[in-house]
């Protein structure tokens, strides 16, 4: 039984008087940083480019709630921490999403969750494609003059299913079915693209016409541009690689060893064992190689640089191929090729702190209509975080850090003839650097 009039059973007293608990404070929110969230999304735009993107077949004069609207809705449902689409059904009433969405307190309801699952249900392939070129668009729009050259951290990652859903795949790693979407950002941790697909490493063709679709939506907004391509070792095949250096594109990626590559650094990682066996207490040694070779499909002898390591746990070797200039294979390794670690970071962000592999609608569309939302959810929350002081722990502070900190606030609500007052607790941990965001969100470059 759900009454709000009945206490909560089971409280102690406190300081010998008895703690009666009701859910009968009517205008109160739990989210009152979701305004915040709201600033960011008016400088970004992310619901109206979605929604651009989009055919409405309604009929206009009997629409309630606009595309826009309802993406808007959902976005800032998904950066408070609400990723499922049912709890509509009760933030629709909850005054601080209603400002979010300029409504007033007293004013309709927002929309359902049967609504949202329309809308996920409505976009076809061509909408779909439209939408990632509108990522891609955010993403050029949030710089704010043409960068020089740009990095791009490109990587998938498992996304376990648990139903029929189209594109389904069993991965034998992983011991279960899913998809394995590629997700692609840039150095600084902004969201770029991502396609949803089947739980298998992507073939060298799949990956090329990603690129090529991908480096086709860029040069439209930077045609001169410098780009460094950075991935690991599925991404290293002939096709991409030929590909790269047809259309002027920097690389550095992982690859796989072989046996010819082992023998290139068979004397390597004798003396790198026999110098750790020699000194074991000073820790790992670590030690480079480069040389020029090639796999038969390649069609020709790249750059190779081989990374030897040796500890207590015995040898590890890495091998990368690239085709930059730089000379020294330990920076060319450690300085730019293992920066590509972060991208997990931000994948992390994505799927831990906003959810993003609920995707477990049963159409294909539906689940990539899905992660371009839990994508401008991202968006929402990256924002927030670049409006933080720049040497203050808010500005590299987790995504779920900032929702506990700066979102989750116990907000009252007010509403009078001319003005609506929103009333926070007086202890609130977050109050100075709320004040620093909101006076920093207008700075936003969109």
């Amino acid at each position: 039984m759900n009454d709000p009039i009945l206490p909560l059973p089971g409280l102690s007293p406190a300081g010998g008087k008895a703690v009666v608990v009701k859910f009968d404070g009517g205008l109160l929110s739990s989210d009152g940083g979701v305004l915040a969230l709201r600033e960011v999304e008016r400088r970004l735009r992310v619901a109206d480019r979605l929604a651009a993107c989009m055919i409405d077949p309604r009929a206009p004069d009997q629409i309630t709630h606009s595309l826009a609207d309802i993406i808007r809705f959902r976005l800032l449902m998904i950066a408070a921490g609400y990723e499922d689409g049912n709890d509509a059904s009760r933030l629709r009433g909850d005054p601080a999403f209603k400002i979010a969405m300029d409504l007033t307190p007293s004013e309709r309801e927002l929309c359902s969750q049967s609504t949202i699952s329309r809308l996920e249900n409505l976009p076809d392939v061509r909408a779909l494609l439209r939408m990632g070129r509108a990522m891609v668009d955010l993403y050029c729009a949030s710089f704010r003059e043409v960068p020089k050259r740009i990095t791009l951290d490109i990587d998938d990652t498992f996304d376990a299913v648990h139903g029929g859903q189209q594109l389904r795949l069993f991965n034998a790693h992983y011991d279960e079915y899913g998809f394995q979407p590629i997700m692609v950002f840039d150095g600084a941790g902004r969201f770029v693209t991502a396609v949803l697909r089947p739980a298998k490493r992507p073939s060298g063709k799949e990956a090329r016409a990603f690129l090529r679709r991908l480096l086709r939506a860029i040069r439209a907004n930077w045609p001169r541009t410098e780009i460094l391509l950075r991935a690991d070792s599925h991404y290293c095949s002939p096709e991409v690689l030929d590909w790269c250096r047809a259309n002027g594109l920097d690389y550095i990626l992982g690859v796989a060893p072989t046996p010819t590559l082992r023998r290139r650094v068979e004397v390597l990682e004798a003396g790198t064992k026999a110098r750790f066996e020699a000194a074991p207490r000073d820790g790992k040694i670590r030690r480079f190689k480069e040389f020029l070779d090639g796999a038969q499909s390649w069609s020709r002898v790249e750059r190779i640089i081989a990374r030897v390591e040796v500890g207590a746990e015995g040898p590890d070797t890495r091998f990368v191929v690239t085709n930059l200039s730089k000379r020294n294979p330990r920076a060319l390794y450690e300085d730019v090729y293992c920066r590509r670690g972060q991208a997990e970071n931000h994948i992390k962000s994505l799927k831990t702190h906003l959810a993003s592999d609920r995707t477990s609608c049963t159409e294909a569309t539906a689940n990539q209509l899905r992660l371009f939302l839990h994508a401008g959810a991202y968006w929402l929350m990256w924002g927030l975080r670049a409006s933080m002081p720049k040497r203050s722990m808010w500005r590299v502070a987790q995504f779920d850090t900032l929702r506990l900190r700066l979102v989750k606030i116990a907000a009252r609500v007010v509403e009078m003839k001319t003005m609506i007052r929103v009333h926070l607790p007086t202890s609130c941990l977050g109050q100075e650097v709320l004040r620093f965001a909101l006076a920093r969100i207008p700075r936003l470059v969109t």
